[in-house]
């Protein structure tokens, strides 16, 4: 792709050089050209001359380098190099969002909206509460699914929502939120009580921001082919631009002392796990089997779909390494990080500004498209536009793209009235970023 339009935009300078000379010729003549060429050379030294065309020469360059290409998108002029950047402008679409998501007219109505503010990028969840979000044979064969979303008039949610957003020149990554996370009283921990990990004092839960869960045994060869198979059904049968997972495709530290892991940990390393969850060894030896398993869900999705985005949104790394032994700036390292989204909700602006401005976030940002998660308020805790605005400003200064959580949230569950939310995000995009899609 880069290369494409390193090459398209030489063609462009050379027009732009061609088309200023062509039109040189048509006012003065060759012949004209040549007598006064001459005619200067018989009268000034061309040791004084040279000196003079040296600076034409530099000023042409400057002047050539200046232009920068545009297409015209919606009515409006955009450039050209908006589109190599790839610079992210998205939103989550979550459980709170389902009452938009079931009506297809209300969908369409959300596409058009984002897509006039300048998003590009819809994040719609599809793995939630031990759930699958869309009509799953496989979830429904392993006795999990007892219901299946569909929208007002039956429809496949998913679809529906994918081929909107492409109409409208969005991507579309569906977002497995909960990762290795399940409610206590699902189907999913019902009936596979052996796919669950525990904590040393035997205790399976964990408090988490969507109430009391468990968690999968991502060490779990069962485990690693349920979610490995979730994924490809996923992108196999939707036209999906690619498939995210957040925070938690990870495990808190406090886990992994149940018999499978423990065993498994015991013949590698010939000790017990130590009886310290944050041991240094032992957070190392469980963070790397989480990035094998990574590793090799990249290469099952690369080789189903290729051009699929294999997007990440995890907290920042210090926390996300020691507390949820999730080692991301590892995988990002190994090349299997596409994209990168870091959640920072933070209401604070110097500590959201110090998180943001963190070297692994620079680092990523070399190498693939990268943006902050940005809190755009809860159902009982609305955020102010003015917070808002002032984190994608220091995020946009720093040349990061921008998520938010979440899209009900942007301007129906807000302080502010539905014109002023509106009219707060078309400031902060007030021209096109398009991501090609690539087919």
């Amino acid at each position: 792709m880069l290369s494409r339009f390193i090459y398209k935009n030489e063609q462009w300078r050379v027009w732009v050089v061609n088309a200023s000379f062509k039109s040189m010729k048509s006012s003065f003549s060759i012949q004209n050209w040549r007598r006064r060429w001459l005619a200067a050379c018989r009268q000034t030294s061309l040791k004084y001359l040279f000196p003079f065309l040296i600076l034409i020469s530099f000023v042409t360059v400057l002047l050539v380098d200046s232009f920068t290409p545009a297409i015209v998108e919606g009515g409006r002029f955009s450039a050209i190099a908006q589109i190599p950047r790839q610079e992210i402008r998205g939103v989550w679409m979550t459980n709170n969002d389902f009452d938009t998501l079931k009506n297809r007219a209300k969908v369409q109505d959300a596409v058009s909206q984002l897509r006039r503010l300048n998003f590009n990028t819809i994040y719609p969840v599809v793995w939630n509460s031990g759930y699958v979000m869309y009509p799953s044979a496989l979830a429904q064969r392993a006795g999990i699914q007892p219901f299946v979303y569909r929208g007002s008039d039956g429809h496949d949610i998913l679809a529906d929502l994918i081929t909107q957003a492409h109409r409208q020149g969005l991507l579309v990554i569906p977002w497995f939120e909960f990762g290795f996370m399940a409610p206590p009283t699902s189907e999913l921990a019902l009936n596979y009580p052996d796919w669950f990990t525990q904590k040393r004092d035997g205790s399976q839960t964990s408090i988490s921001a969507a109430g009391e869960v468990m968690w999968l045994n991502p060490f779990h060869p069962q485990v690693q082919q349920f979610i490995t198979n979730l994924v490809l059904e996923t992108i196999t049968q939707y036209d999906a631009d690619g498939i995210q997972f957040d925070d938690h495709t990870s495990l808190p530290y406090e886990f992994g002392y149940d018999k499978y892991t423990v065993d498994l940990y015991t013949q590698e390393t010939n000790n017990a796990p130590p009886s310290n969850p944050q041991d240094a060894d032992w957070v190392k030896w469980r963070a790397d089997k989480i990035t094998a398993f990574m590793v090799q869900l990249n290469q099952a999705v690369k080789q189903r779909k290729p051009q699929a985005i294999f997007s990440i949104s995890p907290n920042y790394y210090d926390f996300a390494y020691k507390f949820q032994l999730q080692d991301w700036l590892t995988w990002m390292r190994q090349n299997i990080v596409d994209e990168l989204i870091v959640q920072v909700y933070r209401p604070n602006l110097q500590s959201f500004i110090a998180n943001i401005s963190r070297p692994e976030i620079q680092e990523a940002q070399q190498i693939i498209p990268t943006g902050i998660g940005i809190m755009t308020g809860l159902r009982n805790n609305p955020v102010p536009m003015q917070q808002i605005k002032s984190q994608v400003r220091a995020v946009q200064e720093r040349g990061l793209g921008v998520t938010f959580f979440y899209y009900e949230s942007l301007w129906n569950d807000a302080q502010e009235s539905l014109e002023e939310r509106q009219a707060g995000f078309q400031n902060l995009f007030p021209s096109p970023a398009l991501r090609a899609r690539v087919e």
